[in-house]
């Protein structure tokens, strides 16, 4: 393993590795983009990227996205993430061992878990090499509930804010796009506390599981247009672009997904559409604060204590927006760098 940084303009530090193995040479990035909170956390990704530049321009988008995730969080850390240039089907133990020594070799500054075609199998193998690593088997385990509680509190918030909605959920439709985990363990809670549910998601079996337990199925190509109070897209990223915004019809989107913007002036779109939309990073945090209380080995109850503090977060970030006259997207990108700037200080 041989690893060496590169100068990155705005960012704390970007690794370059080259991971040894007997089937040849594999790049590691590992880009920190601010440790003013605490120590970058972020995980590793692993893809076959057509260049390096692809890689680099991946590695530096999702560190800073965890940077401003991590300060929104009101988490003392940083942050950072890692991607490995490899073919996902041919990954091995032997790459993992490599890219932990990596990871070692930063002395804290970066802390890996899980990510795309990474699972907790590999991180077992990258403990063999380093300390610096969460999202292991014996931690808190699935993190979904606790990304749905923190969705959950922040539906709640939002509804709040709406000047049309009282603070319960009964009388509300909130339609789930995506019943995987998270946005399985979303819908029952909602369903729990009075709303009407409807779902929609292209396993046929995930909706006839969630359509027997009381939610109303929706299909793949009405779930923009279908009516509810708020749309909570809980699957894949770049859901709100310029197809999708003007056929919504809600007041509010609020969801577990992330990327949710296909660009940032989205958010404008939005807003000029009379939509209130809950920035996804600061929402969707919930998997974040999982490993984090892994981290500091707090339990499950702590865990879930701080997702329910994504509600009342949300509602000063609506504040700040209103008094500033800003979209929510800027009062919470403002949260983040004020928290990372006071730390810097």
């Amino acid at each position: 393993m041989n690893i060496e940084k590169i100068d990155v303009e705005g960012y704390e530090a970007v690794h370059r590795a080259r991971l040894e193995t007997s089937d040849g040479e594999n790049t590691a990035l590992i880009a920190i983009f601010d440790t003013s909170l605490g120590p970058a956390l972020g995980g590793t990704r692993l893809l076959d990227y057509g260049s390096e530049e692809e890689a680099l321009e991946d590695v530096k988008r999702l560190a800073k996205g965890m940077a401003y995730k991590a300060a929104a969080a009101d988490l003392p850390l940083g942050g950072g993430k890692a991607v490995i240039m490899a073919d996902p089907e041919k990954k091995s133990k032997e790459l993992f061992e490599e890219y932990g020594k990596a990871v070692d070799s930063i002395n804290g500054k970066y802390i890996t878990a899980e990510d795309v075609n990474t699972e907790t199998d590999d991180m077992a193998v990258v403990a063999d090499q380093t300390d610096h690593v969460v999202g292991l088997e014996a931690g808190l385990g699935d993190p979904s509930p606790i990304t749905a509680e923190g969705v959950y509190s922040g539906i709640k918030a939002s509804l709040k804010e709406h000047d049309d909605y009282d603070e319960g959920l009964e009388g509300v439709t909130v339609l789930v796009q995506g019943l995987g985990k998270v946005g399985q363990s979303l819908a029952e809670k909602l369903m729990e506390d009075g709303a009407h549910v409807k779902g929609s998601d292209v396993d046929e079996e995930a909706l006839d599981k969630m359509e027997a337990k009381g939610v109303e199925r929706v299909s793949v190509e009405n779930v923009y247009s279908e009516e509810c109070d708020v749309f909570a897209p809980c699957a894949l990223g770049g859901v709100l672009n310029d197809d999708t915004i003007s056929k919504l019809n809600c007041d509010i989107v609020a969801g577990s997904a992330n990327n949710q913007l296909k660009r940032r002036e989205h958010a404008d779109m939005l807003e000029n559409e009379g939509i209130l939309y809950a920035p996804d990073y600061v929402i969707n945090a919930g998997g974040l604060l999982a490993v984090y209380n892994e981290l500091v080995e707090n339990t499950l109850e702590d865990a879930l204590e701080k997702a329910r503090a994504i509600g009342p977060r949300l509602l000063d970030m609506y504040d700040e927006a209103e008094k500033e006259g800003i979209t929510p997207l800027e009062a919470a990108d403002r949260y983040a760098e004020r928290k990372m700037k006071e730390a810097g200080s």
